[in-house]
């Protein structure tokens, strides 16, 4: 009897573990703020957390080394009125996060629609950052991507835009390229001040006096 108590209690301890580390998988979240079309603040157990939508990539909108790419404003856009103060379903794959601390997620509104999946219909993103073991939706996602693709939606709807690499910026190659290897901010004041921020860890004028809660985006 004591031995099937004590197994009891041990089930129970390891259960009780388990919903601790995936208890988001089923309970709603609320999104705090849209970083942009891809990244997100989400109150996760009474924490913000950072939080990168899994196996998909949109242009760029804020990255303080790069242009406003061609539909990064509409990827923002919409995810901030798809999401911004929504409550919504947090599901991981294996690995938790990445280098960065973000968590990587796939983000479901409801039963039926997950918000990375439908970037892809909109052709507002693109299947990247393909790294095993973190790739449970991975050939559903190329489906619909084809279909965007056919569809000539979003980004398809641009000739050569869409690279393995990323996406293809139309820069003009005989404009001088500054250097940045000794760019620095004192504050977030003065990065924002330079229309730098947020700045990525990384990033020139990145630096973690500038990134107070250490998920590698400073002056957010």
């Amino acid at each position: 009897m004591r031995k099937w108590l004590w197994l009891g209690c041990l089930l129970l301890l390891l259960t009780g573990c388990q919903q601790t580390q995936t208890g988001m998988d089923g309970n709603t979240q609320l999104v705090t703020r849209v970083v942009d079309g891809d990244t997100m603040k989400v109150m996760v157990d009474g924490k913000e957390e950072t939080v990168r939508l899994l196996l998909v990539d949109t242009p760029e909108s804020v990255h303080p080394n790069k242009p406003v790419q061609p539909f990064g404003l509409e990827a923002s856009a919409y995810a901030k009125d798809m999401l911004e103060g929504k409550e919504v379903r947090l599901e991981l794959d294996v690995s938790e996060r990445d280098k960065y601390g973000r968590l990587l997620v796939y983000m479901w509104l409801d039963e039926h629609r997950m918000f990375n999946e439908m970037l892809l219909e909109q052709g507002l993103a693109r299947v990247a950052y393909i790294y095993p073991p973190n790739v449970k939706y991975v050939d559903p996602f190329r489906a619909i991507q084809r279909e965007a693709q056919r569809k000539e939606a979003g980004i398809w709807s641009l000739e050569n835009y869409v690279s393995e690499q990323g996406f293809v910026e139309d820069a003009d190659k005989n404009d001088p390229i500054p250097s940045k290897s000794n760019i620095s901010y004192r504050s977030c004041k003065e990065a924002r001040s330079a229309d730098a921020a947020p700045l990525y860890k990384g990033d020139a004028g990145y630096g973690k006096h500038l990134d107070r809660d250490g998920d590698g985006i400073a002056c957010e």
